[in-house]
């Protein structure tokens, strides 16, 4: 293979970044170009290097960066059928989203700068899968935290958008240092960054700390793919643009932690502790984010917990030891949570409001947004996990993982013995999972009818009722307005609808790539990706109880709604689009009744960030108050005493200075008589 084919993908997002930033503002007019044609040209290229390299191939090329007196820094490739697979995901994903954006946010005046950031982070991310050494897989790591910063705050004119991007920073920031001293002891132990000399090491046993290395890693992946307890700046993003959404939350920033832990998999396997603790991390992250997935009125925010969740499902994969199911449910995820999203745009823009309350009482939506109600239904499907869609495929992957493992019978795929993985471990992600695939069924299908389905009857009972016997909502309910880009009046454009239809295909057809051994097995490390039939039955017989009574207690409340008895709107409110907070009403909200108690702490992430604003954010703040005081009012002090000290020194030698000769000769002739005396006594 020619090595310039690779070198090019990477390269041209972050060239057409480069040009799109130094024209934007001059020639407006080659913002859109620049940003669509280099990604797209990437997307072709990534392809064409994953034909290129078939299955069970690996390119493994570098040359020396830099000497640093220690392990060595190289840049060079490192290439096999999971970066060859994600790496077209990625490319796929980013086209589509910046041909989307450039309807979304059409006569943005930061366009050109937007744009030119969705295409470094584009390319930041190409940079951490193809790399094949750890310190510029870092270099990628961290362009696409910065790039993150600045794209959750596009509208940086708004306090959601601004405390959201620095939510986001500092958290996966927080993460990110002790993953650098992760690396550097994984490279001391290693004798070397670069990722086939690490892996070696480890399936040699010469890794002198794996567990202490394994969970400084870890702490990185919390942070950059948002689990527990790492979690909390994710649904905060969502004040960013949708399109935006679609990319950090499908195929890239979240995507890179799972990524690495897949790719350093024989790491992890050699400290039963660590895959423990990513099971438990993985558990609570699943259950905790589908409980408040269904708490949620905000549609992204729904969406943003539902990743949270999926990302679990990718997390308790690796820490059943099956990197195969993991990657295979990050792929099929990536797309169809894509296409979420950016369905999600289209209704948003369609009801001018991100509240699903409030899309309840737009009459006619569904049939005002055809493409967006189809193809967010398919969305739906394969989230929660039916047949055929690709969702269910990899979903079971991950059960029937999970279910090896707990058996002490760990589908490793010969990285590592299976009695590597404790069957804790398995007992851990198989519970949590399956609990996990009815809540998600229960919130997927809560926000599909809410959203889409609200009988008239129990809307014309909502508009009848008098403003003042509407109960208001929670002041403090969660909520991430965003900035309308587009003109509700107009239809969506084409560019906002066929990068559905795109999304869609292999949303209906890629799991079935997972049946055959010589499919998508083949690319990868060879082992099965057929689900167990024990687990198929139980996931989906959960996942339709889910639904079926998601469906149940919405019949219920529209019912009663409708009979002109709402129920009590107790927790959230819903405020109207980048404007005042709004009296509304919920229209036959499901999940309060399914929730029932739960519902209040779930609305708010069960008080996760108000405990880490008690213990952390408060005394770091305090602690700040403190030393400016000490600053000001000490320190400055003493600064200021030996500048007074001075400047009266000053004051006394200057009245000494008459500028009368007597005086000094006076003086002078003192001086002498004194010392005279002084010497002869």
């Amino acid at each position: 293979m020619n090595l310039a084919l690779p070198a090019l993908v990477p390269a041209l997002p972050a060239l057409g970044a480069a040009a799109t930033l130094a024209t934007g503002k001059k020639v407006p007019g080659l913002a859109k170009p620049l940003a669509i044609v280099p990604v797209a040209a990437s997307a072709v290229l990534a392809l064409v290097v994953a034909l290129q390299l078939g299955t069970g191939q690996v390119l493994d090329a570098a040359t020396r960066l830099t000497p640093t007196g220690g392990p060595e820094i190289s840049l060079g490739f490192y290439l096999d059928g999971y970066s060859s697979l994600i790496s077209v995901l990625v490319g796929l994903v980013a086209t589509c989203v910046q041909v989307y954006s450039t309807a979304y946010l059409k006569g943005d005046p930061r366009y050109p700068s937007y744009a030119a950031l969705v295409s470094l982070f584009t390319a930041a991310m190409f940079l951490v899968v193809y790399s094949g050494d750890l310190i510029v897989l870092l270099v990628g790591w961290e362009v696409m935290g910065i790039c993150s910063y600045f794209l959750i705050g596009h509208h940086w004119e708004t306090a959601d958008a601004r405390s959201a991007s620095l939510k986001a920073f500092l958290v996966t920031k927080l993460g990110d240092v002790p993953f650098l001293f992760g690396i550097f002891l994984l490279g001391a132990d290693a004798g070397s960054f670069r990722i086939p000399d690490v892996l070696a090491a480890a399936t040699d046993g010469r890794l002198g700390h794996p567990t202490l290395t394994a969970l400084l890693l870890l702490a990185g992946v919390a942070g950059k793919s948002a689990q527990f307890p790492l979690h909390t700046w994710l649904p905060d993003a969502m004040a960013g643009p949708t399109p935006v959404s679609a990319l950090i939350h499908a195929a890239t920033m979240v995507a890179a932690g799972i990524y690495l832990v897949a790719r350093l998999l024989p790491v992890f396997l050699l400290s039963g502790a660590a895959l423990v603790v990513l099971a438990v991390m993985a558990a609570v992250t699943m259950i905790g984010s589908a409980l408040c997935a269904l708490a949620q009125d905000d549609l992204k925010r729904v969406l943003a917990y539902s990743t949270v969740g999926q990302l679990g499902y990718m997390a308790g994969a690796l820490a059943s030891g099956d990197r195969e199911a993991s990657v295979f449910h990050l792929v099929t995820h990536g797309v169809f949570k894509a296409l979420l999203f950016l369905a999600a745009g289209v209704v948003i823009h369609a009801a001018h409001t991100n509240s699903i309350s409030a899309m309840s009482r737009v009459p006619g939506l569904r049939k005002r947004v055809p493409d967006a109600y189809w193809t967010m239904g398919i969305a739906l499907a394969a989230l929660i996990g039916l047949p055929p869609f690709s969702g269910f495929f990899s979903k079971e992957a991950v059960l029937t993982a999970a279910e090896h493992a707990a058996d002490g019978d760990a589908l490793t795929n010969g990285l590592g013995p299976a009695s590597a993985v404790p069957e804790a471990a398995g007992w851990i992600v198989l519970v949590s999972a399956a609990l996990t695939a009815l809540l998600t069924a229960a919130y997927a299908a809560r926000m599909f009818l809410v959203t889409f389905h609200t009988p008239a009857a129990a809307v014309a009972a909502v508009a009848a009722a008098p403003a003042a016997g509407r109960p208001d909502h929670e002041a403090d309910a969660p909520y991430s307005p965003e900035v309308d880009e587009a003109d509700p009046a107009t239809a969506e454009p084409p560019a906002m609808r066929w990068p559905l239809w795109v999304l869609a295909l292999p949303t209906m057809g890629l799991g079935v790539l997972g049946l055959r051994s010589e499919w998508l097995p083949a690319l990868l490390d060879g082992g099965s990706l057929r689900p167990s039939p024990v687990t198929a039955v139980i996931g989906t017989g959960l996942a339709v109880i889910g639904a079926l009574l998601a469906y149940g207690a919405w019949r219920a409340a529209t019912a009663r709604v409708a009979a002109g008895r709402p129920e009590p709107a107790d927790a959230g409110r819903v405020p109207e689009q980048a404007g005042a907070p709004a009296a509304e009403m919920i229209i036959g909200d499901p999940g309060r009744a399914l929730l029932g108690p739960l519902f209040g702490p779930a609305r708010h992430g069960f008080g996760v960030d108000r405990l880490y604003s008690a213990l952390f954010v408060r005394p770091v703040a305090a602690a700040a108050q403190l030393v400016r005081f000490l600053d000001r009012e000490v320190v400055e002090t003493y600064v200021r005493g030996s500048g007074l000290g001075a400047n009266l020194l000053g004051r006394a030698v200057r009245l000494a200075q008459t500028g009368n000769a007597q005086t000094y000769l006076s003086a002078l002739l003192a001086g002498v008589v004194l010392l005279a005396v002084l010497v002869a006594v």
